[in-house]
């Protein structure tokens, strides 16, 4: 009767381990839990036998196995940065939601020269691209923006230019 009593429980063990949702992380990272739902930017999940909900980014994440169906859904690609001219790649966040589960790098900062005849929009723009090229030159996919500071006309400098300045997180898989 014991035997027959530890046979059914591990059966049990195993199915509802066979029911699992498998979350596959960018980083290799293999989660064991339920996905309780997807929203625009992360997903809620429980890990197996725990009630507390947890967040992570899409970003962090390449698919979803469902246990119970076993559908592959496909999260997001990977994005690879190896130097900085792969500055283009790189995506700016602007919620701290989004980078749950990726890893965080240093700081970077891009900035548009004291004098600059830059109109406010090519200005942003460069200031942009120094930020996302300062990451990717550190292997950073992501940024978390932090501060986007611009100043016009007298308040910038006495040549009457503009001057933008971008500081954000570097952030990897």
């Amino acid at each position: 009767m014991k035997k027959f009593l530890f046979l059914v429980v591990g059966l049990i063990g195993f199915l509802a381990n066979a029911q699992a949702d498998k979350i596959y992380k960018h980083n290799g990272e293999v989660i064991d839990g339920k996905v309780v739902k997807l929203e625009e930017f992360t997903i809620i999940f429980k890990y197996d036998g725990e009630d507390a909900e947890n967040t992570l980014s899409k970003y962090a994440i390449e698919k979803i196995v469902y246990g119970k169906s076993g559908r592959v859904e496909e999260v997001t690609e990977k994005i690879v940065v190896k130097t900085e001219d792969d500055w283009e790649k790189v995506v700016i966040l602007e919620d701290k939601a989004f980078i749950a589960g990726l890893k965080k790098g240093d700081e970077v900062r891009g900035k548009t020269g004291l004098i600059n005849y830059h109109t406010g929009n090519t200005g942003d723009k460069k200031a942009e691209k120094k930020l996302k090229m300062a990451a990717a030159a550190m292997g950073c996919p992501f940024i978390l923006q932090t501060a986007d500071k611009s100043t016009v006309g007298a308040n910038s400098n006495s040549l009457g230019g503009s001057q933008v300045i971008k500081k954000g997180i570097g952030y990897k898989y």
